[in-house]
Formats: C-alpha cells, structure tokens, sequence
C-alpha cells in the first residue's frame, strides 16, 4: 500500500502476517472462507478430501494480514491461523 506521505511512527509499526493451516478431512467446501477473505489468499483446489469435497488451498500466503476473518467464518473449525510479527520494510 502507498501512503502520500509517511507515518511518523513507522519506525514502530508492525504489519500482522498469519500463517494458516486448512484441516483438509474437515472442510465440507462451502468455500466461505475463500469468498470472504479481504487479501485472496485462498482458492479452491483440484483436490479431493475423503467426503469429497474441495478443500481450499493457500495461493498468496504472504498476502495474508491476519485479519481471522477465514477461522471466524468457517462453520466446521477447518482453517485456523498463528499470527507472526514482521517489520514493514516500505511504504
């Protein structure tokens, strides 16, 4: 994202990353997580789990700002995420 100016605390400012994690075997493929993710992260797969359904697959994971809307969303607890910090490097 460009700023017109910069920040006077950017010295101090830490951009959230997430790092998900999709439990294939329980996703049922309503895809809300992929359809409401603000960044694109997720996309549906090629792939099959055992009830067979498309599971989602992580496509841009150093998109991801760890908003939780994904884990919040998800009716059956399939995706999850960990936050890490990381340093903005330009703006």
């Amino acid at each position: 994202m460009k700023y017109w100016r910069k920040p006077l605390d950017l010295a101090q400012v830490k951009i959230p990353h997430g790092v998900l994690f999709i439990l294939r075997e329980r996703c049922k493929g309503c895809n809300f997580c992929i359809e409401f993710c603000p960044q694109k992260v997720l996309k549906v797969s090629e792939e099959f789990n055992s009830k067979g359904y498309h599971p989602p697959m992580i496509v841009n994971d150093a998109a991801c700002v760890s908003c939780g809307l994904c884990e919040m969303i998800c009716p059956e607890f399939a995706i999850y995420r960990e936050e890490e910090l990381r340093e903005v490097t330009s703006l």
